[in-house]
């Protein structure tokens, strides 16, 4: 079950993956940097026994597979696989 931090930040991945999939089209551009700031910010709130592959995911800037995890599908990470935006 996921803390209040991680609800948040699940929440916030969701609205990045959901951002970056309008980019083609979008008029004006959305405003990348604040939801990358926002993810950030949850991120320092994570508490100290978060699980270490969800901390390496956000260190790695690999909001995919961070979102992936927190929706716990971390199975569909494969190795090597960047998930990077």
């Amino acid at each position: 079950m996921l803390n209040q931090v991680e609800k948040e930040l699940l929440a916030s991945l969701i609205h990045l993956n959901e951002t970056v999939k309008t980019l083609p089209t979008a008029n004006p551009k959305p405003d990348l940097l604040s939801l990358f700031a926002r993810i950030d910010e949850l991120s320092k709130q994570l508490p100290r026994n978060t699980n270490p592959t969800l901390l390496h995911y956000l260190q790695k800037s690999s909001y995919e597979k961070a979102r992936l995890y927190l929706q716990d599908r971390d199975a569909e990470n494969q190795a090597g696989n960047g998930g990077h935006f």
